[in-house]
């Protein structure tokens, strides 16, 4: 791991993507520092979705090269990525409602029971499952969650999206990807998503947020990445712009600093 916090802890270099006629990355670049949060925005059908895809595992690219932690890597499978701590928390959460939050954080890597029961019964230890979760929920101060039993349907929105990151980060994850996480929650939850976005980097991982909400951007990144025309058209900071130009950029009404 990188002991530089400057250094990229994620890169990658001349990523091209082509659907028939449609090129959807165009020698596109990305650089994620250790325990930062950088957002990824741009106007639709600017590439910044396929950019996700590639980084997750999910799309391969055509061409370019991807290193993590200084060394190449190139992720065939979202299965790929995650053994190399990359998880991603797409906008529709990918929970099953009527399943409990620790069923879910569970869900495909369940805990089976020690000895015969497990091993042959292929019986779940649901008790250890429950303990771990509410652990890992206490860890990222979800503390509004009291009963660890309760169907994942009974959650608010901000409550969802905390077992989603719980998920994502109970299993080694060092690298969490956030798809819009506040596109369909109101203020109040919104603000809850933003504070775990927060507790994510103060835990010492690496957040990804793509959004088109500007206020969200500029008040939880520490650099924003601004794609354009399927490549990064430039990073800048968002204690060094207004939301204004960030704007101006992403459409081209303003030239992006060089």
């Amino acid at each position: 791991m990188n002991a530089d916090p400057t250094a990229p802890m994620m890169s990658a270099r001349g990523l091209c993507k082509r659907y028939g006629n449609v090129t959807a990355l165009d020698d596109a670049d990305f650089e994620l520092r250790c325990g930062e949060i950088l957002a990824v925005i741009g106007d639709n059908g600017a590439g910044k979705s396929t950019l996700i895809k590639i980084l997750s595992g999910a799309e391969q690219p055509d061409g370019g090269e991807m290193q993590l932690d200084g060394a190449p890597a190139r992720f065939d499978s979202p299965a790929a990525a995650h053994a190399a701590g990359v998880e991603t928390v797409y906008q529709n959460l990918a929970l099953s409602p009527a399943l409990s939050i620790a069923d879910n954080l569970f869900l495909g890597r369940e805990i089976r029971r020690r000895g015969i029961a497990g091993k042959w019964l292929r019986m779940l230890d649901h008790r250890e499952m429950e303990r771990l979760a509410r652990r890992k929920l206490s860890d990222l101060g979800l503390l509004t969650i009291q009963n660890i039993r309760q169907t994942v349907e009974t959650l608010s929105g901000g409550q969802r999206q905390g077992v989603a990151v719980a998920r994502a980060t109970a299993f080694g994850g060092r690298i969490i990807i956030m798809d819009e996480p506040t596109a369909a929650l109101g203020v109040k939850e919104s603000r809850r998503v933003l504070r775990l976005i927060r507790d994510i980097k103060a835990h010492g991982l690496s957040v990804v947020l793509v959004s088109h909400n500007m206020p969200h951007v500029f008040e939880v990144a520490d650099r924003i990445h601004i794609h354009r025309l399927g490549r990064r058209l430039c990073v800048i900071r968002p204690d060094a712009y207004s939301m204004d130009s960030a704007v101006a950029f992403m459409t081209g009404a303003k030239q992006a600093p060089a």
